[in-house]
């Protein structure tokens, strides 16, 4: 259910990397736990954030809830068809609803991330 190739935070976020970029976005145990997604906001390309800065919002009809930026880096992509169509993360969360790309500033921070098989350990024992 979750891709080995990719790193999880204990917010429910993911991120895969390729050479100097990560792409990130929620989880499909997010997108579960939030419900129908109606609304997203991302930043825009060329913003900078720091490990664990609030890197967007993402709304349900149950709550509105913030998504945290796995690793410091600087956005050098958004996925501009996610706000056209939010409800994209509840069938396709850890594909086509990527959210951003990061060019990645401090590499060594994807060493506190966890992987696959911990975060399923994680979600398995309640973790929120």
């Amino acid at each position: 259910m979750y891709p080995d190739n990719y790193l999880y935070t204990k917010n429910h976020e993911w991120i895969a990397v390729e050479e100097s970029i990560g792409t990130v976005g929620i989880t499909d145990h997010a997108q579960h736990e939030l419900g129908d997604i109606v609304y997203l906001e991302l930043p825009e390309a060329g913003q900078r954030f720091d490990a664990n800065d609030v890197l967007g919002t993402v709304e349900s009809v149950k709550a509105v809830s913030e998504i945290y930026c796995p690793v410091s880096g600087e956005v050098v992509e958004v996925n501009g068809a996610l706000t056209e169509h939010p409800e994209t993360i509840n069938s396709e969360p850890h594909g086509a609803a990527w959210m951003v790309k990061l060019k990645l500033s401090n590499p060594d921070e994807l060493g506190a991330l966890m992987s696959s098989t911990d975060y399923q350990k994680f979600v398995s024992a309640g973790g929120h």
